[in-house]
């Protein structure tokens, strides 16, 4: 059981003892061996003989290893596996999911959203302090482009590393949370620039930075990974396709985030629910309604599994995956 109180000491044991690693609820299968997989090269990339100090290392772990159902590094797997690759995807994916974690970690901070709760578990900052927190979120970072730089030639970790910069770096998820946050508690006649305030447009720029961005980066550092091979379309072709698909799983995955802080429920999510209302946030939801909400998410799922019937035999798995999201509760 998953409580929404204030933690003791016992209450942590129970919400760590409680949780699973990949939580398998609705999870394709093959996504959920996937994650499986995931988990135990993200154990070799946190091994102790890293010579990280053992009280960081302690909050890396806590912030990486938590449950979760590892969507962008299985992404990254699914994408070079689609255009068979030859390289291993692994690093890739450890890379994407560290810094998918430092993001998590920093965004639950006083200073962003403020959370306590993240995945059944207390959150970092509450457990390890702030300022050990931000560090572990340092370290995950850099460690990810150290894991790339690591495994790779030259001639796929250049462009990976450019990848995930790009996606997560101002002009992507960094960026979207500075929209975020400028929106954060203005009331309907305000705005932080002295504009009107946003409209559905808006909200979709905000989102493709936050989260499409991503998503969008892990699929194109699986094509890298293939190196193009044994592919038809050209470079320029297969990367379009890549980038809607991204851009719509992961406006569909925000939507639905969005739902479920309203009617979800803190077991089922493992954060508290309704923060959004309470903090201001801009969200699809409080612009559109729910049912308006819930019809935008069945087409972006749409779109994207008609974007992944083009991948042909290989794209399935992103089909599965539009219709985890169309339908998932946590």
């Amino acid at each position: 059981m998953i409580l929404c109180v204030g933690f003791s000491q016992q209450t942590e044991r129970r919400l760590l003892s409680t949780v699973n690693i990949v939580d398998r609820t609705c999870l394709p299968f093959q996504w959920q061996e996937l994650a499986f997989e995931v988990n135990g090269h993200l154990e070799k990339v946190l091994d102790p003989s890293q010579g990280f100090p053992s009280n960081l290392l302690q909050a890396m772990r806590h912030g990486v290893l938590g449950p979760g159902k590892r969507l962008r590094p299985v992404l990254v797997v699914l994408a070079s596996r689609v255009f068979h690759a030859k390289a291993n995807p692994w690093p890739a994916a450890s890379a994407v999911e560290l810094v998918h974690a430092y993001s998590l970690i920093h965004d639950d901070l006083p200073a962003m959203d403020d959370d306590d709760l993240r995945r059944g578990r207390p959150t970092c900052h509450k457990l390890f302090g702030e300022a050990m927190a931000i560090l572990a979120g340092d370290a995950l970072l850099t460690l990810a482009f150290e894991t790339l730089a690591k495994n790779y030639p030259s001639s796929i970790s250049a462009p990976c590393c450019l990848e995930l910069a790009r996606g997560i770096g101002g002009a992507g998820m960094v960026g979207g949370q500075v929209q975020d946050l400028m929106w954060e508690g203005k009331i309907p006649s305000e705005s932080p620039l002295g504009e009107s305030l946003p409209g559905e447009q808006e909200l979709e720029r905000l989102h493709s930075r936050k989260t499409g961005a991503l998503f969008q980066a892990c699929l194109r550092m699986g094509y890298h990974v293939s190196q193009g091979q044994k592919t038809e379309n050209s470079r320029e072709d297969l990367l379009d396709l890549l980038d809607q698909y991204g851009q719509n799983i992961g406006l569909a995955f925000q939507v639905t985030d969005d739902l479920l802080d309203v009617e979800g429920n803190c077991q089922a999510t493992g954060k508290r629910v309704g923060k959004d209302a309470r903090k201001g946030k801009l969200t699809y939801p409080g612009l559109l309604g729910t049912e308006r909400s819930k019809h935008l998410a069945g087409e972006l799922c749409s779109r994207a599994k008609e974007i992944a019937t083009q991948f042909g035999p290989g794209g399935l798995p992103f089909v599965e995956l539009a219709d985890f999201l169309a339908t998932r509760d946590h």
